[in-house]
């Protein structure tokens, strides 16, 4: 670049300007979105927590449950919801969520639930079945996360799949976020509670008209909750994830336009020390 001309570095200079200006408006956009992102996130957990250990209370109450979302099965077949980003321009948001699907899954096909555009084009390029989707990240409320999850439920009702896995990116800080690959279906029970809690779990609840029909009731709800809670986690994500790539950009781009500068200021004197030569040389040879 030293050797450039003087013309050709200022229209470098004026084009990384160019391209400052747009991941400065860009960061400054995802900054504000993920404000209210961040918000929405911390607000929905207590919702699926409370969701979580209420499902967990009542199955371990059922005993023998008929209830076929407890049932573990031979997996042949797997369904993941997937949760990506609606665009780029995030650093490895997206990449990291289909690295996360590709590495759970074993046998690199299935079918796939895809919420964010991200997450319906890079699979379905990877021969997966596309049973539903959601387009926008950004636009999905409760309704369109209850949908998929009443999709989900009835696939793996039917006998279509045998194991449902959420995929979506945990928000842990402005700085951090983790891929993570969750097991919707069939229902886990944690067994790390020890058998006197469980015995004073049923005493002190009871459920009407029995404890296997208030989870037919509540199990659908917590599905659908995992799902919303997931997107709004993801959102969160991804708005972060934009945010640092944008500011990381901007950074760049201030650098390389100091670089430039500083070249430019060469090169702009190294003609001006030329022409002083110049000059000299023609009033000597003049004398």
């Amino acid at each position: 670049m030293a050797g450039a001309g003087m013309k050709e570095i200022k229209t470098r200079i004026k084009s990384v300007e160019s391209t400052k200006q747009i991941t400065k408006a860009m960061e400054l956009v995802s900054s504000s979105k993920f404000r209210k992102a961040k918000e929405r996130a911390q607000s929905s957990r207590p919702y699926f927590n409370t969701l979580y250990n209420t499902v967990q209370d009542i199955a371990k109450n059922t005993g023998n449950s008929r209830n076929v979302f407890l049932k573990e099965r031979k997996v042949n077949n797997v369904c993941y919801i997937v949760i990506a980003g609606d665009r780029g321009l995030a650093g490895g948001y997206n990449s990291n969520i289909l690295k996360a699907v590709l590495a759970d899954n074993k046998h690199k096909t299935g079918k796939v639930i895809s919420i964010g555009k991200k997450a319906k084009e890079s699979l379905s390029k990877r021969g997966y079945e596309i049973i539903d989707s959601i387009e926008s990240v950004e636009d999905a409320v409760y309704e369109d996360a209850n949908r998929v999850a009443q999709r989900a439920m009835e696939a793996y009702k039917n006998g279509e799949v045998d194991e449902v896995n959420l995929v979506y990116t945990e928000f842990i800080s402005a700085l951090t976020q983790e891929p993570k690959v969750v097991k919707l279906l069939p229902v886990t029970i944690d067994n790390n509670n020890n058998k006197e809690e469980v015995k004073k779990s049923k005493a002190a609840v009871q459920y009407l008209p029995s404890a296997d029909a208030v989870l037919g009731y509540v199990l659908p709800k917590y599905v659908s909750g995992s799902v919303y809670g997931a997107i709004a986690e993801s959102y969160a994500s991804e708005q972060a994830a934009r945010r640092t790539a944008m500011e990381s950009a901007t950074d760049n781009a201030n650098e390389m336009i100091s670089k430039l500068e500083l070249v430019y200021n060469r090169a702009r004197q190294a003609a001006v020390t030329q022409e002083i030569s110049e000059i000299v040389a023609g009033a000597s040879s003049a004398q």
